[in-house]
């Protein structure tokens, strides 16, 4: 998996390429974890328009660093998922707790708004 990182103040801007599996997720973890630690990143963005696949794992580090940003009055944001990926998210329970937005239209894959 590819991570392009972008920082501004306390945001966190991730792009994220390829399969957020077990095999990449705990990069994923080392990378947002260390932000918010030595910079006091209270706001990350995940944009997961090049996310091919995800497992448990890869939801795992998810809800995980929602739960660490939630006490220090963060949050995270998913934006641009692939609707394949979307209908695993909407699975687990994750749009019900992460704010997500401009998604990606299932139709014809053109940008939508949606909460």
């Amino acid at each position: 998996m590819l991570i392009d990182k972008k920082l501004e103040r306390q945001t966190l801007l991730l792009t994220l390429k390829g399969e957020l599996d077990m095999n990449t997720s705990e990069s994923l973890r080392q990378t947002i974890d260390s932000e918010i630690e030595r910079r006091g990143v209270r706001t990350v963005i995940l944009n997961l328009e090049g996310i091919s696949f995800i497992d448990s794992s890869g939801l795992g580090v998810i809800l995980g660093r929602y739960k660490k940003l939630l006490p220090m009055g963060g949050k995270i944001i998913i934006t641009r998922v692939p609707p394949h990926i979307y209908k695993i998210m909407e699975l687990s329970g994750l749009p019900r707790i992460i704010q997500f937005e401009d998604m990606l239209n299932q139709e014809d894959g053109r940008k939508g708004k949606t909460v």
